[in-house]
Parts: structure tokens; C-alpha cells; sequence
């Protein structure tokens, strides 16, 4: 690849490659105070490349390859080359990683517990820990939690946040804009704009915390808060992890741990600020 950089997310080193200078740019910008070790073996390759030379100059278009691909998946242009290079390294990590259960879930944490909070694209559960992560909470992931098949704790994934449409702003009127990335509009998600999280939550990123709350969110209609079963919670992590099925009995065991020991309840918000009160009212229940 003509240009490439190496970033560290959680326990993940990416070496990201490139056909172009503008999506290295970006990403160097938005990671600029993420550690680095470059010399380091990668865990992930992603690759940002043209299909034809000319590719790379006339109707410039992305593709997205690496170590694990999703075939005929359809290339963005150039202009989205920062979202290619975010979407090559969930891929990557969603496909590939095999050290811990991953969850497609956000968290945050404080006072060494955690609130793991997963649902369907809409639900808010990434806007959520976004604004939650700028108060007294630590900012742990919006795409992955990972959990040790061992201990059972939580770990950090905090690339950066994906926020999308009504949310940018949301958040926007909240942090410096310097801590905001370029924004992406009309994309294949609607407009997007990503979200540095804050020094404190990168320092802390190898910090393992015990899940102490597991939320099911839901955007929408009058707030409310249903407890949810040991039966349903595993059902529902195992639809939301992506290599629940290749750790086989490793997986089992520590999802059924995980829905044993960790409360669950569902939650239907009308807006962040009630999001957030529900979040807090059910952690101070949980860990109390």
C-alpha cells in the first residue's frame, strides 16, 4: 500500500494501507493520541484499495480488503474514505478476533463496573454512551465490548465514535470541536460524524472492569424499564455477538456467566436525558 499507519484500539494493533493519502490523514488525525507501537505484529490488516488503476484518479472509489473480506461488497467513494477505513476495521475485529467474546454493544464504566448496553442500529445505545462518556463516566466503546472468556470481565474498544444524524449535533453542542471528526453526509447510514473520546477514557482503555448492568435500549415512546430474564438476555447476546458460534464452549460459558451474574432489564427513553437518568437510576440499584 502507497501510504499506511498503525493504530491501537483496546487489546486490537491495526495496520491500516491505503491507495490514497486522504483516509491515512483522517485516521491519523482522529487517533493521533492513541498509543502506538510500531513495531508491534498486527492483528488486523484492513486495506483501502482501487480495483483498477485508474481508479485511483477517475471517479476515485474505495474498497474495502484486508484479512477477512465481505464479497461483492459494493466500494464508497473517496469522499468516505475515513467510513471505509471504520467499517475495514470492525471487519476485521467482527470476523477475526478470537481472544475474547466479542458483543456488539456500547459501555461505559465508573467506579470499576461497567453497564454493557446492546440493541438494533436506531436503538441509541452509541449516543448514549457518547454523552454518558462526557459526564463522570468512562467512555469504554460504541461498536465492541469484549469480554474475557477467563475472568469474565470487560474490556475497552474506544475507537472512535460513530455519531449519526440527529446525534451529531446532540453531541456536538457538548464537546470541543476539535474532538470531532469530519462529517460524512449521505452515506450508506445516513450523515455521520466521529467523536475523539476523551484523553482519560484512551489512557484507561487496558483497564478491565466487571460488568455490573446489561441494558437493552430502545429509542422512542414514554420511558419505561422492563427486567428481562437469565433466558432472553442470553438469546439476545448471542444475536449480538459475532463469534459467540467459533469459541464454542469458551462462548458458552462465558455468556452464560455473564447473563447469571449481570442484571438485565430493557429500556424505552423519549430522549437522552431520560436515557441517561434511567442508566444512572439502574446502575446505583446495581451496584448499591
Amino acid at each position: 500500500m502507497r501510504y499506511s499507519t498503525r493504530i491501537a484500539v483496546g487489546p486490537v494493533q491495526f495496520r491500516i494501507g491505503s491507495d490514497w493519502r486522504a483516509p491515512i490523514a483522517a485516521l491519523d488525525r482522529l487517533y493521533a493520541d492513541y498509543p502506538r507501537d510500531d513495531a508491534r505484529p498486527a492483528d488486523a490488516t484492513v486495506r483501502l484499495f482501487a480495483a483498477r488503476p485508474w481508479r485511483r484518479w477517475l471517479r476515485p472509489s474505495v474498497h474495502i480488503g484486508g484479512d477477512f473480506t465481505v464479497p461483492d461488497a459494493l466500494p464508497l467513494p473517496l469522499a468516505m474514505g475515513l467510513l471505509a477505513a471504520e467499517m475495514g476495521m470492525n471487519l476485521q475485529v467482527a470476523l477475526g478476533w478470537r481472544r475474547h467474546m466479542l458483543l456488539h454493544a456500547s459501555a461505559v464504566a465508573r467506579q470499576g463496573s461497567a453497564v454493557v448496553m446492546s440493541g438494533e442500529s436506531g436503538s441509541g445505545k452509541s449516543t448514549l454512551a457518547a454523552l454518558l462518556g462526557e459526564s463522570d463516566w468512562r467512555l469504554m466503546g460504541d461498536e465492541f465490548t469484549l469480554i474475557d472468556p477467563a475472568s469474565g470481565d470487560a474490556l475497552a474498544f474506544p475507537r472512535a465514535v460513530s455519531l449519526k444524524n440527529a446525534a451529531i449535533a446532540e453531541v456536538a453542542a457538548r464537546v470541543d470541536p476539535a474532538r470531532l471528526g469530519p462529517l460524512l453526509a449521505g452515506t450508506p447510514k445516513g450523515d455521520i460524524r466521529h467523536l475523539i473520546p476523551r484523553a482519560d477514557a484512551i489512557a484507561a482503555m487496558h483497564e478491565p472492569v466487571r460488568p455490573a448492568l446489561l441494558l437493552f435500549p430502545r429509542f422512542g415512546g414514554e420511558a419505561g424499564i422492563e427486567p428481562m430474564g437469565e433466558g432472553e438476555a442470553f438469546v439476545r447476546l448471542t444475536e449480538a455477538s459475532t463469534n459467540y458460534v467459533a469459541l464454542g464452549e469458551a462462548g458458552f460459558a462465558a455468556l452464560a456467566r455473564l447473563v447469571r451474574q449481570t442484571p438485565a432489564f430493557g429500556i424505552s427513553y423519549p430522549d437522552s436525558a431520560t436515557g441517561m437518568a434511567l442508566v444512572e437510576q439502574l446502575f446505583a440499584e446495581a451496584v448499591r
